[in-house]
């Protein structure tokens, strides 16, 4: 199964799964969280991995969009975004 890879180019968080990659300019950053919360609250988020099979989600928020990455490992999904966006 495909997963959610992570890296940082410049100053743009990476994020690539399947064919498809999104930059995020680490400025626009507001939060990145888990959501633990099954129906998401923002219906207009963009999803990236599969939903199924994979309970946990990270959500990063920033100025412009909000991101649910679908993974079976948050834990450390979530602490290299943030060691990618500080670094």
């Amino acid at each position: 199964m495909p997963r959610v890879k992570l890296s940082k180019i410049s100053n743009n968080l990476v994020i690539d799964w399947q064919l498809s990659q999104i930059q995020i300019p680490v400025v626009e950053v507001i939060d990145v969280s888990f959501d633990d919360v099954y129906a998401d609250k923002d219906k207009t988020a963009i999803r990236i991995g599969f939903p199924y099979g994979n309970t946990e989600r990270i959500v990063i928020e920033t100025t412009q969009s909000t991101y649910i990455l679908f993974t079976s490992n948050e834990d450390s999904i979530k602490e290299k975004i943030r060691f990618l966006m500080n670094h």
